[in-house]
């Protein structure tokens, strides 16, 4: 999504800079995309060419096949399960709908007659989703920082996750505008803001009430907007009356009158929110996002320059996420609400969910109990399920448990190294896309530049395969997956355009014209069509249609086993989740996985710097073992990590995905947030235990 400039020589790209032309990022850039993207491409872990288990699963003994032979055997899995179970016992498994791979494994299932996919995003970004679904902004975060004059950041940290965000952030701040930040911990947003609230972890949605409480009492609220484009301000009002700083402030350990500064700082706009990770994957995440979106809204920020920018596209533009919704890519009414988890989380899986995705633990009980139907057969591609769930260890087993197996990846992983049939995926070096970009309003084009390494196809091309051979078998409907290439799926998302595809693909972009406001010609698709501060689809699912704070599932469960808060997630520039450990250059800069522990939480515990701990919480089935970082980034009692950490070089097929991976200490049984089906992943109780003063293992 960054815009980019690549030498080629002779096929192969010997070069990436940063495009300063580029009209979202403007010559930001990040490390991964200059040498992270290469080494994945042209380093010597790639996998090459198709691979067929010969050995038990979980052996890691591979043969080399042709693509014909591993795509026969797919197809035989594949029918096979299809006929013993039907089609609902095929499921697939991809990071999430924002890149093409999202969509196409979703309609490769659809095309097979299952509603069945799994994404990652009730781990990052789901939650946001599902609010902004269901209240209708069409927003992602600080869509306009650049023109802003209070810039508010909740749980984000864009110095590490976002270049291009985190460097209008700076731009911002040096020609005056207020940094309000909303962060436990001691990020470098932080560092420079006006204002920094530093909340007990999952409490900030008290902290947004307060915000909006203030914002009507001084009477700062965008009347207009809120009479002619909103519903539910008055039920909003009355449910934001008791919220003063003063209540919010016991709820979240932030003085009173920081609370009401931070909330006269937005009012004075225009102000841009900035979201993240940090407000996600918990139980009470939708609600919390719920919170500022109305914030948002409310104080006429909406889609207003310097404000949060609404999410817009050329006329006749299909998003990926269009075409899960397009009624002509549709199963069946009564087969899509038989999707995995539709009947408990409507507004996640599901018809009427925001990606129609399933909720993934209720995929790996089915996988693993038959209940409520056996799911057999598995499709995974781009991502590392092994690593990146919670519960690494169900996950796990459910993988060894399957009767097939697919994963087509990049390089061999602990998801690959279970599977029957392991193919191999192109990069974004070798294959196109086209995405709406929420930087600027610009369309953003990866090409195809350099000749592909090996036999490594796209996934396009990979569900074509697939499906000409369950389509001769009478087991598929093509009419789901009609393109055999990228450039005839593109060209299908922008036939009714009017764009020019060659000039897009040249350049690498495509400005369009975007209007401030123009709320009567851009429907908010919302059941009234308007900004719901009263939310009709929460209330139809059983929910509560207004946002308040609620405790997330694992508030207040500390105790004296389990006596310090534990937070996931922190990011590095090095690793995008479970991406870029086997790459010598990032490990070099980061060879550890890293608990970020308190001075005087340390010495409580005897642990000194560079120690090795084990983390424990009450509902996990191992532990972690990380490396003690001692650190005042973080309050006492409250220790923080990342997440997606493996070992290339460890043993197979786990690659010490259950001993230095966070995630084999955490639980994926609930309970969940009742909107997106997130589970608690950070907030949640843990003990610290000291391990072995050594390397780990490999």
């Amino acid at each position: 999504m960054c815009g980019a400039l690549a030498r080629v020589e002779d096929g192969k790209v010997t070069r990436i800079d940063p495009n300063p032309a580029h009209p979202a990022s403007r010559g930001a850039f990040c490390v991964k995309g200059v040498r992270g993207l290469a080494e994945v491409t042209y380093g010597p872990k790639r996998l090459l060419h198709p691979l067929r288990r010969v050995g038990e699963r979980g052996s890691n003994r591979w043969e080399e096949v042709t693509w014909e032979v591993a795509l026969d055997a797919i197809a035989d899995g594949f029918s096979k399960a299809r006929t013993t179970h039907g089609p609902l016992c095929l499921a697939g498994a991809v990071g999430g709908a924002f890149f093409s791979r999202g969509a196409i494994v979703a309609l490769l299932l659809r095309a097979m007659g299952s509603p069945n996919f799994l994404i990652n995003q009730d781990l990052c970004g789901g939650c946001r989703g599902v609010s902004d679904m269901v209240t209708g902004l069409a927003i992602q975060s600080g869509e306009d920082v650049e023109h802003a004059n209070t810039v508010l950041i909740v749980g984000a940290n864009p110095h590490a996750a976002n270049p291009v965000q985190w460097t209008r952030i700076k731009e911002a701040k040096a020609r005056g505008a207020k940094i309000v930040v909303l962060d436990p911990l001691r990020s470098e947003a932080a560092k420079i803001a006006d204002l920094w609230l530093r909340p007990r972890p999952g409490t900030d949605a008290a902290i947004a009430m307060a915000m909006m409480q203030v914002l009507v009492e001084d009477g700062r609220q965008d009347s207009a907007f809120i009479e002619n484009w909103t519903r539910g301000f008055d039920e909003l009002a009355e449910r934001i009356r008791g919220w003063t700083p003063e209540r919010a402030s016991e709820v979240s350990g932030v003085p009173a009158d920081l609370i009401r500064a931070a909330a006269r700082a937005y009012a004075d706009g225009p102000s841009s929110f900035v979201s993240g990770h940090g407000i996600d994957a918990v139980t009470n995440g939708v609600q919390t996002f719920r919170a500022f979106h109305c914030l948002v809204a409310i104080s006429g920020n909406l889609d207003r320059r310097g404000g949060n920018r609404r999410a817009k596209r050329p006329k006749g533009f299909k998003t990926y996420l269009d075409l899960l919704h397009d009624p002509a890519f549709q199963l069946p009414a009564d087969v899509a609400r038989e999707t995995l988890g539709a009947g408990r989380f409507p507004l996640w899986a599901g018809p009427g969910g925001w990606q129609t995705a399933c909720h993934n633990p209720t995929v790996i009980d089915a996988i693993l109990t038959g209940e409520p139907y056996p799911v057999r057969a598995l499709f995974v591609s781009g991502v590392n399920i092994a690593v990146t769930y919670p519960n690494s260890q169900r996950t796990i087993e459910a993988l060894r448990s399957l009767d097939f197996l697919v994963v087509a990846a990049h390089s061999m992983n602990p998801t690959a190294a279970l599977a029957d049939i392991v193919l191999p995926k192109t990069t974004t070096l070798e294959e196109e896309d086209i995405s709406i970009n929420a930087h600027a309003p610009c369309i953003t084009w990866t090409a195809a530049l350099a000749d592909r390494v090996g036999e490594a196809r796209p996934d396009v091309e990979i569900a074509a395969g697939i499906l000409a051979r369950m389509a001769a078998r009478g087991e598929a409907d093509r009419t789901f997956l009609p393109w055999s290439t990228q450039r005839e799926f593109n060209s299908f998302l922008t036939k009714d355009t009017g764009l020019d595809l060659d000039e897009i693909a040249r350049v690498g972009y495509g400005e369009f014209a975007h209007t401030h406001g123009d709320f009567a010609s851009q429907v908010f698709r919302t059941p009234s069509g308007k900004v719901e501060l009263w939310s009709q689809r929460m209330a139809d699912a059983g929910l509560d249609p207004l946002p308040d704070y609620v405790p997330t599932g694992a508030s207040g469960a500390s105790s004296e086993r389990y006596p310090f808060t534990l937070q996931t997630g922190l990011r590095e520039k090095t690793y995008h989740h479970s991406r870029f450990r086997e790459q010598a250059w990032a490990r070099k800069v980061s060879p550890d996985p890293l608990l970020k522990i308190h001075p005087q939480t340390a010495q409580g515990l005897g642990i000194v710097e560079g120690d090795w701990v084990r983390v424990e919480t009450p509902d996990g089935r191992g532990a972690c073992r990380l490396k003690a970082s001692v650190t005042e980034a973080t309050e006492p009692g409250i220790v923080a990590t990342g997440m997606g950490w493996w070992l290339p070089e460890a043993e197979g097929p786990e690659y010490g995905a259950l001993d230095i991976n966070i995630n084999a200490a955490l639980s994926y049984s609930g309970p969940y947030d009742p909107a997106s089906g997130s589970a608690d992943t950070r907030g949640v109780p843990c003990r610290i235990v000291v391990a072995a003063k050594a390397q780990p293992v490999v």
